[in-house]
């Protein structure tokens, strides 16, 4: 297409009559009109664009309360002064002091890389934003970010997890009334996840440093169904910290097959851990006897009749409110039970009701 330049429209014009000067004035501001009027949409366009983006982050953040956490915001969570106080494969756990409130509380951040799918997260959250139980760690709220971030808002419990607890040596750990106290706690809560709710739910990471301690040392169970919010691969590398860590059943080699017993079982090698004062493994054991695993330790123990292995010696000193001392063979009756708790065979193994029901029974 020719193009002429302002000189030639000039030139031609000239040599045109009125009338028809009339209508070439028409036809041009009607073509400068349309380009005007063609522009503008794209100059709308870039200004808008900023605005949609804005508010397509905001709904794409989005964050869901649950009771005890009805009043907490975005703002509040994300501007939270946070300490790190845990690291793990798949995220991190905070200390966040939530200036507007005044309160503590727990953050554990879920990688987006380690996460499972968004219809998947959200039928789970909001399934264990509505477990409450007096030994269970309760979600109070849960964000979902932009970027796929995930954020779980819990209580903060300032006295620790409970394998701190038994490796600090505090002077209450050897006590017997708090060692039945925090033992039955932790039955009850894992029997309300198995047999409590509509649907059974499976802890799947069950161990000393998820059962959080508050001032009275009452045990709350934290993490269950956490595997649940991540994607296999995630969930796999989980399951072989918790076979290097000693509370893997070893029938369990996939994590989508844990279920009741296997959860039992990590309760039984807690059950040791209390009773005994060690930990679930034992990367040089040298006496003789020892293992690599307590659960094996305790068996050779049994074997080779050394009773004053099977449990921490201060035990004995503990007294009752009415001033007597508990005896040996109360001791030896939750020690049978957690053994039973770390059979060998998954069909040997008590639920954890009967777990509960055992304890009540000791402690009378």
């Amino acid at each position: 297409m020719v193009k002429l330049t302002t000189n030639q429209l000039k030139l031609l014009l000239g040599f045109l009559p009125p009338a028809l000067l009339i209508l070439a004035a028409l036809s041009l501001y009607c073509l400068f009109t349309r380009r005007r009027s063609s522009a503008a949409p794209v100059q709308d366009e870039e200004r808008q664009r900023p605005k949609r983006a804005a508010a397509e982050r905001e709904r794409e953040e989005e964050l869901t309360t649950f009771a005890g956490g009805e009043d907490l915001t975005i703002s509040d969570i994300l501007e939270a002064p946070g300490e790190v106080i845990g690291k793990s494969g798949y995220g991190t756990i905070y200390k966040a002091a939530l200036e507007r409130s005044s309160t503590v509380n727990l953050l554990r951040f879920v990688r987006p890389a380690c996460s499972a799918g968004v219809e998947e997260v959200g039928e789970v959250i909001g399934l264990l934003g509505l477990i409450r139980h007096p030994n269970l760690v309760p979600l109070l709220a849960f964000y979902a970010g932009p970027r796929g971030e995930k954020l779980l808002v819990h209580p903060f419990y300032r006295f620790g997890n409970l394998a701190q607890f038994i490796r600090d040596e505090n002077d209450d750990c050897h006590k017997w009334m708090v060692i039945h106290q925090i033992s039955i706690g932790i039955a009850r809560g894992l029997d309300h996840l198995h047999s409590g709710l509509p649907k059974p739910l499976i802890h799947g990471n069950l161990k000393s440093k998820n059962i959080l301690l508050d001032r009275n040392l009452s045990p709350y169970i934290s993490d269950f169904g956490l595997h649940l919010l991540l994607n296999q691969t995630t969930v796999q590398e989980m399951l072989e910290a918790a076979a290097a860590q000693g509370y893997k059943a070893p029938e369990l080699i996939k994590m989508r097959d844990c279920n009741a017993e296997t959860d039992v079982y990590a309760l039984g090698v807690i059950l040791l851990e209390i009773l005994t004062g060690k930990e679930p493994v034992d990367e040089k054991p040298y006496a003789p006897g020892e293992d690599y695993y307590l659960t094996n330790t305790m068996r050779n123990a049994i074997l080779d009749h050394r009773i004053s292995d099977l449990f921490h010696p201060d035990i004995l000193l503990s007294k009752y409110s009415d001033g007597s001392r508990v005896t040996e063979e109360r001791i030896l009756k939750f020690f049978q039970l957690a053994m039973a708790c770390c059979s060998p065979s998954p069909a040997l193994r008590p639920s954890a009701k009967q777990v509960v029901a055992k304890l009540e029974e000791i402690s009378c």
